[in-house]
């Protein structure tokens, strides 16, 4: 089980934002922009197509993460290890512990363990998208959604009460993430989108 929550934290720790920007662009995406290592910097440094690879590598280690239990044949909830993913993505130790926001790993995770909660924060978050421009925005609102969508079928449909908190922790977390997002969406410098 140890090895497991080990491997989990060092999938999450991969820099896929570093490994693309350097591999590809020469580019180390810790020096522009946010300086954030995930995929809305690397969109904004290096473009659509980098953007979306490291998004989705993102997403995937969170899927990967929480799937480990089955793949060890162990008796390990899969949100525990996700969570490991999640921490590792956030402080990464192939990247000196400054890592992504958690969004797109935490996304992942839910894949794996709730896919159509998956789909509607996806939907949730590119409607945002759409009408706000702002990603990070559009990031905690799909956060709210998650702990409302879990709140709504828990009561229809019986409580998950793992799922519950971690969705309520990873929401939380989020928002803290993007704390500095906050105070400049309030001043109205946060950057927006130009390709949706």
């Amino acid at each position: 089980m140890i090895v497991v929550l080990v491997l989990a934290y060092l999938l999450g720790s991969i820099p896929s934002g570093l490994i693309i920007g350097k591999v590809f662009y020469k580019t180390d995406i810790r020096q522009h922009g946010s300086g954030n290592l995930g995929g809305t910097n690397t969109f904004r440094t290096l473009g659509v197509k980098a953007g979306l690879a490291v998004t989705l590598a993102d997403i995937l280690k969170g899927t990967l993460a929480a799937a480990l239990p089955n793949l060890f044949a162990i008796d390990l909830h899969p949100l525990i290890p996700g969570v490991l993913a999640v921490l590792g993505h956030t402080y990464p130790i192939f990247a000196g512990f400054r890592g992504g926001k958690a969004v797109a790993t935490s996304g992942g995770v839910l894949l794996f363990y709730a896919p159509f909660l998956f789909i509607t924060l996806l939907v949730s978050f590119f409607v945002s998208l759409y009408i706000t421009k702002y990603v990070s925005l559009s990031s905690m609102i799909a956060g709210g959604v998650a702990v409302v969508y879990v709140l709504t079928t828990g009561f229809f449909q019986g409580w998950d009460i793992p799922l519950l908190i971690v969705v309520s922790l990873l929401a939380s977390f989020v928002i803290y993430r993007h704390r500095a997002n906050i105070n400049r969406i309030i001043n109205k410098t946060e950057p927006k989108i130009k390709w949706l």
